[in-house]
């Protein structure tokens, strides 16, 4: 019979319980016995919920206090010395690892201030691992036995779990050198595999039958010396202890499919839903060895549609035909970290849109129910096909979903829709002679510090404990002040502060027409941080001005230029669950129709600088770079339609919130946009080489200081880096700003570094 699996389950309660039980443990307000309690209880709670869903073949170790491959690092002793000295316990490493640890000396015990390791996004989801660092002499060994732990927590509750692991390969591709070493991780690959042989050895003398071993880096376009190491990693492998299931997701192997011919594993689980993955089951099917095992990827992991049970039987029965049913797994194309926990907690969604989603515990139940249509045949879960056909029918012609007036704007959209009426040089010619801005402009990126006292506002007005007319109120006290900051501080251009938004991406999208959003439908992005992705379940489009009101009030209490401040289409696409039945670029160009109704609206309000942020340009990418130029062929495209369609001396700003620009310059380039600001407060500036090497012409803002950090620069630092710059780049075309929004810093904070950034503005300007 054909069995269902689940890749992994979210870690962090249907309540956010990991988050409030961490938060208090790190505040000292709760003890670590209450830490490991509730841990426990979510565990088991996930592991009776799958069971519970006929899930057959459940995960353990999927479970994390902050991040799986953290967990690996600790897992085989990959820890960097420098948390070594403070003699902590198993989890404060762990946390200290994570996020950094401060502590003053207490009882006896030495202060501790040591930074986390470093945080990258997790392939090209919204999640983030910390990066494990490999030393030229790490002593790999077995350090903290956490999946064999899990394992028998599991058997001991009745559940024999198949557990985790990142395999050893796609651990060390993900690492990084350490600081004062020379080999590259992968170079340390022969003295890992023994410890992975041990670890497995432990887990079959425990009783587990399988091992889920996860190799995504096999997904990515990789050089002949990575897929070389598979062969020889995994004959050593395979005899050590359980069967191993080697498992990829989120695209198809492409050219690295042959790397499964003849390897030594007992079973592969690839994805059928992401990406190009789709599209590669035979491929897969040509070349699994006569007694391996199937696991067919078909329930998506990342997002929150409900399946199409008719197609997604269909496709296993192909499998089904070839291999027999038990060679044949159902399962989830990744972990369901990625998706909200449980459907069933929201009460305030549109009934009709309610029937079109599955969350996590939907998404376990669809495994088992589609292995039981095949197993059992159609009529075992009838009554459950026939409800998901309507659902099916219902989506696809849905009036939510389907919009003819935005479908008709799009069907107009042309090259000339996305182009400036002039080129740079003419465009900031008159720009100069519009604004009339000093050399060494400064700004500020466009959000100042969220008070408690906004937030208690915003949650009041939410609760409609406040009117709308008290509300607006408060708002315009708040950009008041927000103004009156910003001329102490002698800024060049204004920004409004924005108050009344809660986030730069749901709050346009509460203000579209084609979201949905939840009360509960939180998502791990990484360590406590949990965010709430708004849902676009039909077609977009703006009846009404978004931020309009705010900017030209703001305008009307100061001469200074104020910049209106729009998240961009591709950043609202990528920070939001998109949808499953319609292409990103055409989701995409449609944000971009909307967001281009609210520039011209903002430069008709008197609003002459406007900047759109587009800080997930890059996480966008395909995983494969043989698919960059397409991606970046709508990418950009949607941007231009976006901002084109102000008059010249109108000012398009842009800002991404990282600095390795080489990869893709171009496409930054062709977005034509008049002022380029960026993240370079943590990169010692080595984006000027790039703007050096490619001779950018636009006027560009490096960031002068780290906003999340409350370090304050003096301004002999800020005098040096702005000369540092101006080697690269000329006076009149370099801004002077942080290198993001200030949001998270206290005012007390934000005075004191924007005065020495503006003091040493001063001193470059006398100087120059």
């Amino acid at each position: 019979m054909v069995s269902s699996a689940v890749l992994g389950f979210p870690r962090i309660g249907p309540n956010r319980e990991l988050k409030k039980v961490s938060e208090a443990y790190w505040a000292s307000k709760t003890d670590v016995a209450d830490l490991e309690k509730q841990a426990k209880q979510i565990r088991h709670d996930n592991w009776t919920l799958q069971k519970e869903q006929g899930v057959d073949i459940i995960p353990s170790n999927d479970f994390s206090f902050y991040d799986q491959v953290l967990d690996h690092s600790l897992l085989f002793n990959v820890v960097p010395e420098r948390y070594l000295e403070y003699n902590l316990s198993e989890l404060d490493l762990l946390f200290a690892m994570g996020r950094g640890l401060q502590r003053p000396s207490k009882d006896g015990k030495p202060a501790v201030d040591v930074t986390s390791q470093e945080m990258v996004k997790w392939f090209d989801s919204n999640y983030h691992y910390m990066r494990p660092e490999v030393a030229d002499n790490t002593e790999f060994k077995i350090n903290v036995n956490k999946p064999l732990a899990e394992f028998n927590e599991a058997k001991a509750a009745g559940i024999v779990t198949r557990p985790v692991l990142i395999g050893p390969i796609t651990f060390l591709y993900l690492a990084k050198t350490a600081k004062g070493s020379s080999k590259k991780p992968l170079e340390s690959l022969e003295k890992l595999i023994p410890v992975y042989a041990d670890l497995l050895s432990q887990l079959k003398a425990a009783g587990a039958e399988w091992v889920q071993i996860d190799e995504p880096v096999l997904v990515y376009e990789l050089e002949s010396s990575v897929t070389s190491l598979f062969a020889s990693t995994y004959e050593k492998l395979s005899s050590a202890g359980p069967k191993l299931m080697l498992t990829t997701y989120f695209d198809a192997l492409g050219a690295n499919t042959s790397v499964l011919k003849g390897l030594k594993v007992h079973g592969v689980h690839v994805d059928l839903v992401q990406r190009s993955a789709a599209a590669q089951l035979d491929d897969i099917l040509a070349v699994l060895g006569d007694d391996q095992v199937f696991s067919a990827g078909i329930v998506n992991g990342r997002d929150i549609w409900k399946i199409n049970y008719q197609n997604a039987i269909a496709k296993v029965q192909t499998a089904v035909q070839k291999l027999g049913q038990d060679r044949v797994i159902v399962a989830t194309s990744s972990s369901l970290i990625h998706t909200p926990v449980n459907l069933e907690s929201e009460k305030k969604i549109d009934p009709e849109l309610y029937d079109f989603f599955a969350f996590a515990k939907q998404k376990a139940h669809e495994v088992a129910v589609i292995a039981k249509a095949i197993s059992s045949g159609p009529e075992s879960v009838k009554a459950e096909l026939d409800a998901n056909a309507k659902s099916m029918e219902a989506r696809k012609n849905s009036k939510i979903t389907n919009d003819s007036k935005v479908q008709e704007r799009l069907s107009t959209i042309n090259k000339e829709l996305g182009s400036r009426k002039s080129p740079f040089e003419t465009r900031d010619k008159l720009q100069r002679e519009h604004l009339k801005l000093p050399d060494f402009p400064t700004t500020t990126i466009g959000s100042f510090p969220q008070t408690k006292e906004i937030r208690v506002a915003r949650n009041k007005f939410t609760k409609k404990e406040i009117s709308p007319e008290e509300y607006e109120k408060f708002i315009e006290k708040e950009i008041q002040a927000v103004v009156k900051f910003q001329d102490d501080m002698d800024l060049d251009v204004y920004v409004h502060g924005e108050p009344e938004r809660n986030d730069m991406v749901q709050y346009f999208g509460e203000r579209m027409k084609g979201f949905a959003f939840t009360s509960n439908g939180w998502v791990q992005s990484f360590g406590s941080r949990y965010v709430r992705p708004p849902l676009i379940c039909g077609d977009i489009s703006r009846p009404a001005p978004m931020s309009v009101k705010e900017s030209v009030y703001a305008q009307s209490l100061t001469k200074k230029p104020m910049k209106g401040m729009l998240t961009g289409p591709v950043t609202i696409l990528r920070w939001s669950f998109r949808r499953d039945d319609v292409p990103e670029s055409v989701q995409a160009n449609q944000l971009a129709l909307a967001l281009r109704d609210e520039v011209v609206d903002l430069q008709n309000g008197g609003i002459n600088v406007i900047q759109v942020d587009e800080p997930a340009l890059r996480e966008g990418c395909p995983l494969k770079k043989s698919e960059w130029a397409e991606y970046f062929s709508w990418a950009v495209e949607a941007f231009r339609i976006a901002t084109a369609g102000v008059e010249d001396q109108t000012q398009i700003h842009s800002h991404f919130c990282y600095s390795d620009f080489n990869e893709i310059f171009d496409a930054i380039e062709a977005l034509d946009t008049d002022v380029l600001s960026c993240e370079a407060s943590k990169s010692d500036l080595k984006l000027l080489d790039v703007f050096k090497s490619k001779n950018y012409k636009v006027n560009v803002g490096p960031g002068l200081f780290d906003i999340h950090s409350p370090r304050v620069p003096p301004q002999s630092e800020f005098d040096e880096r702005i000369a540092a710059m101006n080697a690269v780049v000329k006076k009149n075309a370099l801004w002077l700003n942080p290198d993001c929004g200030l949001k998270t810093r206290t005012w007390e904070e934000c005075t004191a570094q924007l005065k020495n950034m503006v003091a040493a503005a001063k001193a470059a300007r006398a100087s120059a």
